[in-house]
């Protein structure tokens, strides 16, 4: 026989607990809830002959419930500690970003941090009776720990990120409104994340670093798109037209959305772009 005894005084955590091993689908087990004189305890007894599998499914249930129940209160535990002088609301924004880490690719993320932790409850189990299971999970889960540090940590960067992606928009968005315009009409044709300016006369508008000072460019990179940026800023044209060959609405054309705002419109099927369609298919020299 294999008896275990799971000790804490989280309501609950201890709600939890009974739950699951109402539903554990495992002959030959047994176990009460009782309260003695700190804790409240869950007494499991096992009479079958496969204590390895009786391990197994108990070490599940806790894994489970670390994830289930305690996960976000041990983010927030790590964001305060070592992000404090964040504020509240950027705190909030960061644990925002730490579930959509975890989430994406879902079941390969749970996976792994599942193993991590049923691994540690396992090896426990496997040597003691008795867990108590706040003291456990608070001090004695430190790979899990760690691992959900570096998708804090990665949240953090991507957050700082995007604050400073906002800033640089939001002063490009000043800097065009205040700016008197250059020109009347520009077209862009817009492919694979590749540019082609044209002027009000439809004819191309050579863009490169030469032709153009990087002045408006900061360490926020829209890779080849770079120049096409700096040269609408330099150009500053009252009304600016995208031809979207390949229908395709990406990161830069939302920022120049974002930036030039109500100058802004899109296009798919006119003849502009419809020409350079065609030359797509037929591998012109002016295809994208």
């Amino acid at each position: 026989m294999k008896s275990l005894c799971i000790k804490t005084n989280n309501s609950n955590l201890l709600q939890y607990l009974l739950e699951q091993l109402n539903h554990l689908e495992l002959d030959n087990i047994c176990f009460s809830c009782r309260q003695f004189k700190y804790y409240q305890n869950i007494i499991i007894h096992y009479v079958g002959e496969d204590n390895s599998k009786f391990l197994t499914e108990i070490s599940s249930i806790l894994s489970l419930l670390v994830i289930d129940e305690l996960e976000e209160t041990f983010l927030k535990r790590i964001i305060l500690q070592n992000y404090f002088y964040f504020s509240l609301e950027e705190r909030t924004q960061i644990l925002g970003l730490c579930f959509d880490s975890l989430a994406y690719d879902f079941y390969s993320i749970f996976d792994k941090k599942f193993k991590i932790i049923h691994k540690i409850f396992y090896s426990h189990l496997s040597k003691s009776k008795t867990l108590f299971l706040e003291g456990f999970t608070n001090f004695r889960l430190k790979p899990y720990i760690e691992f959900l540090d570096d998708i804090v940590n990665e949240s953090v960067n991507n957050y700082i990120i995007e604050k400073e992606y906002l800033e640089f928009v939001s002063l490009l968005r000043l800097y065009v409104n205040t700016e008197k315009c250059n020109c009347n009409i520009l077209h862009i044709i817009y492919s694979n994340s590749e540019s082609i300016l044209l002027d009000e006369n439809k004819e191309i508008i050579q863009v490169s670093s030469e032709n153009f000072k990087a002045k408006y460019l900061s360490d926020i990179s829209f890779s080849s798109n770079d120049y096409t940026l700096n040269s609408l800023l330099t150009l500053l044209p009252k009304k600016i037209y995208i031809h979207l060959i390949d229908s395709y609405v990406d990161e830069f054309i939302h920022t120049l959305e974002s930036i030039f705002e109500n100058r802004i419109t899109i296009c798919t099927d006119c003849n502009i772009c419809n020409l350079y369609k065609n030359h797509s298919k037929t591998k012109s020299p002016h295809t994208i």
